[in-house]
């Protein structure tokens, strides 16, 4: 008797032909969703929003909060969360900036920032893989403490950058053919996670342990490595985000990443990453970003309240997880 398995057998090409066919649908509804805001846009802002300054200003915007979504959703797929990813981008900008790190000029800036965040990827890691904490719990902590740890280190005080050549970056004649260096790395994470997700043995790994990590311990995953391998994912996109903001803010501030794990768990989620873990979606979460990046955009341009846009946003959650869910028992079934 000859076995198959459920990737290899009839039902199971069926069942993947069919998730791809739905991945593909959401991602053409989130293109359509950002053409009709850009068309409102268009209409309401004519001269403002489709200026090729304001067009360049969101892609910027976009590539801080964008860059941490991709480590976010590498988190979620493996069925885990991150809490701590805007603290940890505030405590990476703020130790980067200190008098002491910038007399190391660029190279020490955007070291410090990486490794500040690699460190605290790693502290959630083995908190998460081999402490046993609970993912909420464990984030929540090091969100605290991260936060707590970048007022004690600025006082309350918004700390400048001096460094030439790190402010150079944020200015137009850095632009390469008129696209920010911001944008042209936010460009270069999103595929190298398009890549690891997809086309290599890490990626599958982490949907097996997002889709069922028993089972994936008896495949012979080391189910722990591969959480702690994603916390320390995490922990790099926040301290090359961090990184990101002090080019285009021009200063550390504890106030930084401000709610950006919400930010960056709701464009995930609109993407069609699956909350539970199991199934992820870089190409989507950078939809997710680019939707709500432009949302706040038009609202801002139309001076309008902030409430109203978080009420917008809300909304937009909420559909995308009674769309999630529908999509869940309809490939169950």
């Amino acid at each position: 008797m000859t076995l198959t398995t459920p990737a290899t057998s009839p039902a199971g090409e069926g069942r993947r032909t069919g998730l791809g066919l739905r991945a593909d649908v959401r991602n053409l509804s989130l293109l359509g969703v950002l053409a009709v805001l850009i068309a409102v846009g268009g209409l309401t802002r004519p001269a403002e929003f489709l200026a090729t300054s304001n067009l360049q200003l969101v892609l910027t915007q976009a590539s801080v909060i964008g860059v941490v979504t991709v480590g976010m959703t590498f988190v979620i797929t493996s069925g885990g969360i991150d809490l701590s990813v805007g603290a940890i981008v505030a405590l990476a900008s703020v130790w980067a900036t200190t008098l002491a790190t910038q007399e190391f000029g660029f190279a020490g800036i955007l070291f410090t920032a990486v490794v500040v965040g690699l460190g605290c990827g790693l502290v959630n890691g083995v908190l998460v893989a081999y402490g046993g904490m609970v993912p909420f719990i464990a984030t929540l902590a090091m969100l605290a403490s991260a936060r707590g740890l970048a007022l004690q280190i600025t006082d309350g005080k918004t700390q400048i950058v001096t460094v030439p050549s790190v402010l150079d970056l944020g200015v137009p004649d850095a632009y390469v053919l008129g696209v920010p260096p911001l944008v042209l790395v936010f460009a270069a994470v999103t595929a190298a996670g398009w890549l690891l997700l997809n086309r290599t043995t890490f990626g599958r790994r982490t949907i097996a342990v997002g889709g069922n990590p028993e089972a994936a311990r008896l495949a012979g995953i080391d189910v722990r490595r591969q959480r702690l391998l994603l916390y320390l994912l995490s922990g790099l996109c926040c301290g090359i985000a961090a990184f990101l903001l002090v080019v285009l803010a021009g200063s550390g501030q504890n106030t930084n990443g401000n709610l950006y794990e919400l930010d960056a768990i709701a464009a995930a989620i609109i993407g069609g990453t699956l909350l539970s873990g199991g199934r992820g979606t870089i190409v989507g979460s950078v939809l997710g970003v680019l939707v709500f990046t432009t949302i706040t955009n038009i609202f801002a341009l139309n001076n309008l309240q902030s409430d109203v846009q978080q009420i917008a946003k809300g909304a937009i959650i909420v559909a995308a997880v009674l769309v999630q869910r529908r999509t869940v028992r309809g490939t169950d079934t």
